[in-house]
């Protein structure tokens, strides 16, 4: 017999009010996949918060999330990648606070790529001075050709697929990384330009006859590596953004989470401090999870994906 999302909640021995706001984030997908689908593309009158032009999607997508979590009686806060402000809401300390990017590489719609969407759980109220080691669930969407989901409250990650006949979702997969695999999905390779470390590591990818597997979204990106049990997928910052470009809370910790959890690794790692001579004096390297979080729109590098092929590349890493 299929197993569905109902079915699985209801076998978990989660928290019956973690299974209402897991429930709440998982109907809204097919509500997102519809408006990929129908809804006129091409930019709103409007910026997000770091100042880049938002797409109609991007306002529709956030506000089908943010409309539905703030109705949820367990949810005691709210952030969202395309939101200058965490909104409260009204469960306090006894519910749960959902951090999210509503509709990852949404510049890829217009010319039809597969997009997504990302979301972290914490029990709690807000999210500063948090971990994504805290996390009590991830989940990420993909809409692609099928609407698909993978999500861990702890355990396996599970990946469950959309039936439109059905009106529900039924799980399609156990997602194990393994420790190797020669594929490599290079984002910012704009980096280049300034770390000539990263340009020796492509070389050793290529040379080492590694697949290239690269959209420009995190979502379709990862979930490849998560679907096809292993490789690596790298954003490092540069001398321009030495943090680059992707959010530690809407981003990188649900992507962190689900990896470790499937087996993978996900870490960062940058160039430290100018030395007297005015070249960088040390390379500091941690796991993603254990980066307390700061403010809401706070940057990383990340290399995540297979445990040895995340090593090989922070090997790279020179100051």
């Amino acid at each position: 017999m299929e197993k569905t999302f109902v079915n699985f909640l209801g076998a978990s021995g989660l928290d019956a009010s973690l299974q209402s706001v897991l429930n709440e984030i998982v109907n809204v997908f097919p509500q997102v996949a519809k408006a990929l689908k129908t809804s006129q593309l091409g930019y709103a009158d409007t910026q997000n918060v770091y100042g880049e032009q938002q797409l109609k999607l991007d306002v529709y997508t956030n506000n089908l999330f943010v409309d539905a979590l703030q109705k949820n009686e367990h949810v005691s806060s709210l952030a969202s990648e395309e939101l200058e402000e965490e909104i409260v809401c009204g469960a306090g300390e006894d519910g749960f606070s959902v951090g999210f990017d509503p509709l990852d590489g949404s510049s890829l719609v217009d010319v039809n790529l597969a997009v997504g969407s990302i979301f972290g759980v914490y029990k709690g109220k807000g999210f500063i001075g948090r971990k994504g080691s805290e996390q009590v669930a991830a989940l990420i969407a993909v809409y692609g050709p099928r609407l698909t989901f993978m999500i861990s409250v702890g355990g396996e990650v599970l990946e469950f697929s959309y039936h439109d006949e059905q009106k529900q979702f039924v799980q399609s997969g156990v997602m194990k990384v393994a420790e190797e695999k020669k594929m490599f999905a290079p984002g910012n390779l704009r980096a280049c330009s300034s770390e000539e470390w990263y340009v020796k590591l492509l070389e050793f990818w290529v040379r080492n006859e590694y697949t290239l597997r690269y959209s420009g979204g995190m979502v379709p990106d990862v979930n490849q590596i998560l679907r096809k049990g292993g490789g690596v997928f790298t954003y490092p910052g540069y001398q321009e953004k030495p943090d680059g470009k992707l959010r530690l809370l809407y981003e990188c910790a649900p992507m962190a989470y689900l990896m470790e959890k499937a087996g993978g690794a996900a870490m960062y790692g940058v160039v430290g401090e100018k030395g007297v001579a005015g070249e960088a004096s040390q390379v500091a390297k941690g796991r993603i999870l254990d980066l307390p979080l700061t403010k809401l729109d706070q940057r990383t590098p990340i290399f995540l994906g297979s445990k040895k092929e995340v090593e090989k590349a922070l090997e790279f890493i020179k100051a």
